[in-house]
């Protein structure tokens, strides 16, 4: 097996930029866009959340819209806040170390990080210094991602895509240090200059015999998650208990929602499971992303990706023909693309730094 990590990113679709999913899909999206008339007419999609979920809302409001029983305690932190009136809220909301930071605004897992101590969140909002989400540790070990969404005049949704998401996880043999054992896993090398940061302390660390070690607790492909195709797990149940949720967010008919959960039993119940984040119009069905599955093919991941926005394009139109949405403007929103790439910049430099 050849192991060279260009090589494989290079020759394996699985791995290849988010941009290479959508270049064949422009004619498409051209055509829709200028067929209607209003080139922006699909952010109406949904009109709860800024420019429909494109990337530059705020996850921490979005995240308020959910009921709050299904959501992890959590805190706003803005430019310029006291630290010192962080940790006094910390404790009164009852959010313990360790805990997740990340951006208040982000994507692809950028910057999410497990925080152990003071002294490290303190240096995380000294380095990041924009509006960021402090959210408990969720203790619930699976991860799914559920791709939803429904028509603005019905009552019940549809669920297009469930990703299982399998953490990486080495087991020890009592003579591989963490480093070898990295080195030598088929996946966890692709990502070795990650792991490399977040477990700095213990590279040299000779990992004892069936010890396991979980390399990232982020559910997310960039940091080295495998996505499984889970549609055995679509059932009555599961879209009955989401579309319940869903009615509850005001505004949102379309995108993904990313929780935890304790187990498919007490999910399906409506127990013991949190929601970590809502998207919107740029989420992604991540079930494509697993090259293992039968159906895989990079062929059929750019169709998938095709049947979405053929919802969320009835969904837009639907919502300008039933409710009074106006359109938004044209200036306004190019400003706010253009503030996302600089942004964008910045989130995947600082990803890559050591803090």
């Amino acid at each position: 097996m050849i192991k060279n990590k260009t090589f494989i990113k290079f020759t394996q679709w699985e791995h290849w930029p988010s941009l290479m999913f959508y270049i064949p899909l422009i004619p498409y999206f051209t055509f829709k866009v200028l067929s209607k008339g209003k080139i922006l007419y699909y952010l109406n999609t949904n009109p709860g959340i800024l420019y429909s979920g494109n990337g530059t809302e705020s996850k921490y409001e979005t995240l308020l819209k959910v009921p709050e029983a299904f959501r992890p305690k959590s805190l706003h932190f803005k430019k310029g806040d006291s630290f010192k009136l962080l940790i006094q809220q910390l404790e009164e909301r009852k959010i313990d170390f360790p805990l997740i930071a990340k951006p208040d605004i982000g994507f692809r897992g950028y910057l999410v990080k497990k925080i152990d101590n003071k002294q490290k969140l303190k240096t995380y909002i000294d380095n990041f210094d924009e509006n960021i989400i402090i959210q408990e540790l969720i203790p619930y070990q699976k991860e799914l991602g559920i791709f939803y969404h429904r028509l603005p005049d019905e009552k019940s949704g549809k669920v297009t895509s469930v990703t299982i998401k399998k953490f990486l996880v080495l087991k020890g043999n009592g003579k591989d240090t963490l480093t070898e054992l990295i080195q030598k896993d088929k996946r966890a090398f692709l990502y070795i200059d990650l792991f490399k940061i977040i477990h700095k302390k213990d590279l040299e660390k000779i990992i004892p015999n069936d010890e396991k070690i979980t390399l990232s607790i982020i559910g997310n492909h960039s940091k080295g998650t495998e996505f499984l195709n889970g549609e055995h797990l679509i059932s009555k149940d599961l879209v009955e208990m989401i579309n319940k949720i869903a009615i509850e967010i005001d505004g949102w008919y379309y995108g993904r929602i990313d929780l935890k959960y304790k187990s498919l039993e007490d999910l399906l119940k409506g127990k013991n499971f949190k929601i970590l984040e809502v998207n919107g119009i740029i989420s992604e069905p991540t079930h494509i992303y697993d090259a293992s599955h039968k159906k895989a093919s990079y062929r059929n991941a750019v169709i998938s990706i095709k049947k979405h926005w053929e919802i969320l394009d009835k969904i837009a139109k639907k919502n300008i023909k039933i409710s009074n949405i106006e359109t938004p403007k044209m200036i306004p929103y190019l400003k706010n693309m253009l503030w996302l790439r600089t942004y964008s910049k910045k989130l995947r430099r600082l990803n890559k730094a050591d803090f």
